[in-house]
């Protein structure tokens, strides 16, 4: 099995997190503007119920599941013997948990009027399971996932245009969501007799996955919980549309998120399989350039969210929505704790086989946010349900520090701060002094000033001779001559 570089398989990852958010980018408009609101919230809502099923029926597999293969990934045997364990684990829960959800369907009024777009939206729990996507991250197939998941999304963005054609076809494109997750599974399957022995084994140890599995499952639900729980306390005390304000602020702030973590999504099994390897110094050097590389990049993310959050709240929602600017501004702060604690959590404590701690501290955050909200949001509504995320997401990642405190001098240790503060201090002043004085609309200007302040901010760095851009820019130069 042919083994990429992490520079390739990061490469290959960012353009499959381009491609999650321009198709709904491209699509929505239209699919907006056929369906109705109507259309368009019945299936958001069959999404949002089928989602919590899947969570049940996945049980904590997507992180522990890449952890597992890419540790035995050298052995095709042990590799086959694992996959075989996990997923007939995850299908006798998927049935189970199946079954509920058909119980629901027939059983519960509101699901039951609109029968055929749940049983359409279900296929999504029986899918997601049995499409083993974990190991083909664990094995690092990231390659092969792209362009798969791609050309899914280009038979949906086709088929979308063809037969919606009115708010009735509402069915219609609940079944074309599904079919890139089913297309996707299917393809999965059938390829998986390339990755695996298909064979019957002696001696199956289920019992090893339960624990972590539980644990991992435990972490999912704690975070859906402090994510989904301040919505729903924000829109019971303030309304709907302190609401909107919180969600597009959200939304614009997870755009920025997924630019850091695409990295961290093709570390964890190649830190899992240095580990369990015992191949420490490997395993630190990952650990430092990736800790250079989220400071290099969500430190001017956020600092850009923050000054020109006006902009792209106006850009991107339009005037209705400037009361979320200010939660805005306070959600960038998310992306550089979260850069680095996406690093230390998941990257980390998993592949050192420590995540009852990423358990704590996310359970312990899931307090804290309940605690800060239930002070801040009846008095600040979307501002105070801002604060309280990051407050909590603080929480985790300061309790994963102190879990990791002998790891300090590596993940901290080889940050240029001052070169850093000197290239964001020379960003911030020349884009804003522009952005005054340019006599052009909104967008024009917007695009105008994110160019001289990421392009200023990266010719100081260069001048500086930021050490993590000289040694990027030296293996570059090194693999070029070689070719």
């Amino acid at each position: 099995m042919k083994l990429r570089t992490l520079k390739f398989n990061f490469a290959m990852n960012m353009l499959l997190t381009v491609s999650n958010f321009l198709f709904p980018l491209i699509t929505f408009p239209y699919i907006s503007r056929v369906l109705g609101p109507v259309g368009t919230g019945k299936v958001a809502f069959a999404y949002s119920i089928v989602s919590y099923f899947t969570i049940l029926a996945a049980f904590g597999v997507a992180n522990y599941g890449i952890r597992a293969c890419a540790s035995v990934r050298d052995d095709k045997d042990k590799l086959s013997k694992v996959v075989q364990e996990i997923l007939l684990i995850n299908i006798l829960l998927m049935v189970f948990v199946y079954f509920i959800y058909m119980a629901g369907i027939y059983c519960v009024p509101e699901l039951r009027v609109e029968k055929n777009l749940f049983l359409i939206s279900g296929a999504n729990i029986l899918f997601t399971i049995v499409g083993v996507e974990w190991l083909y991250k664990g094995v690092e197939q990231y390659f092969y996932i792209t362009i798969r998941s791609i050309i899914f999304k280009l038979a949906a963005f086709i088929l979308i245009f063809i037969l919606i054609k009115s708010p009735a076809d509402y069915g219609i494109y609940a079944f074309i969501i599904i079919f890139a997750t089913v297309g996707s599974g299917v393809v999965n399957l059938f390829n998986l007799k390339n990755i695996i022995n298909i064979k019957k084994y002696p001696d199956y140890d289920f019992i090893r996955h339960i624990k972590p599995m539980t644990t991992f499952f435990i972490i999912t639900l704690a975070v859906a919980f402090y994510v989904n729980v301040s919505v729903a306390l924000l829109g019971f005390w303030k309304g709907n549309a302190e609401v909107g304000y919180y969600n597009a602020a959200y939304r614009i702030k997870d755009v920025m998120v997924s630019i850091i973590t695409a990295l961290g999504a093709v570390l964890l099994p190649r830190l899992s399989y240095y580990i369990e390897n015992d191949m420490r110094i490997e395993f630190n050097n990952v650990i430092k350039k990736s800790m250079q590389f989220i400071f290099i990049t969500s430190l001017p993310l956020a600092l850009f969210c923050v000054i020109f959050s006006r902009s792209a709240v106006l850009i991107l929602a339009g005037t209705a929505y400037e009361g979320s600017i200010i939660p805005l501004q306070v959600l960038s702060i998310i992306i550089f704790i979260v850069g680095v604690s996406n690093l230390t959590g998941i990257q980390m404590l998993i592949p050192l086989k420590k995540e009852k701690y990423l358990c704590y501290s996310v359970i312990f955050a899931a307090i804290v946010n309940m605690v800060c909200n239930f002070v801040l949001m009846p008095r600040y509504g979307a501002i105070g349900t801002a604060f309280s995320v990051v407050i909590a997401e603080l929480c985790i990642l300061v309790i994963q520090v102190y879990v990791l405190k002998d790891f300090f001098a590596i993940l901290f240790g080889s940050i240029s701060y001052l070169k850093l503060l000197v290239s964001l201090g020379i960003a911030c002043l020349s884009s804003i002094l522009l952005n005054a004085y340019l006599p052009y609309g909104e967008i024009v200007k917007f695009l105008i000033s994110a160019s001289i302040y990421f392009t200023s901010y990266l010719i100081i760095l260069i001048v500086l001779k930021d050490s993590f851009l000289v040694s990027t820019y030296q293996q570059m130069k090194n693999r070029f001559i070689r070719s």
